[in-house]
């Protein structure tokens, strides 16, 4: 049975934790369509999107890497987070900005002045640890912020 696309898979309650993670150091939450918009269409500046995920095997060194990361110097100036499952057509709409890349979650993008830059998908998170995935975020960090 396909759900509707706007339907959540998972119960919020079980996905809040997974939120805050992310937005209790910063991060802006994207839950619409519009917000994805507002947020990144011709965005001035670098902008992080990190395509959240319930995933244990990949999105749990995800989470903590992206904070790892922002310790670094340079960093993004905007902080932004979709959640693939729950914000269904949100996630859709900031996929969009990833050109040239299939859906993939979790993932990290890093746009500039409204483009993609760099972006790390999930194989190239899962089964690595935290620390390797902040490494080469920090790189990118370096490169763009």
């Amino acid at each position: 049975m396909r759900l509707p696309q706007h339907q959540a898979i998972y119960d919020e309650r079980m996905v809040a934790p997974m939120r805050q993670e992310l937005t209790r150091i910063g991060f802006e939450e994207l839950r619409t369509p519009e917000q994805v918009d507002g947020a990144l269409k011709d965005a001035p500046g670098t902008t992080l999107v990190v395509v959240n995920s319930i995933c244990g095997c990949a999105a749990r060194n995800a989470r903590p890497a992206v904070t790892m990361a922002l310790g670094n110097e340079a960093k993004p100036e905007k902080l932004t987070t979709v959640f693939a499952g729950q914000d269904v057509e949100a996630t859709q709409r900031a996929r969009e900005y990833f050109t040239g890349y299939p859906p993939s979650s979790p993932s990290i993008g890093l746009l500039k002045d409204g483009q993609l830059v760099y972006i790390l998908e999930r194989w190239q998170i899962e089964g690595r640890p935290a620390q390797d995935i902040a490494e080469d975020l920090v790189e990118a960090f370096d490169k763009y912020c």
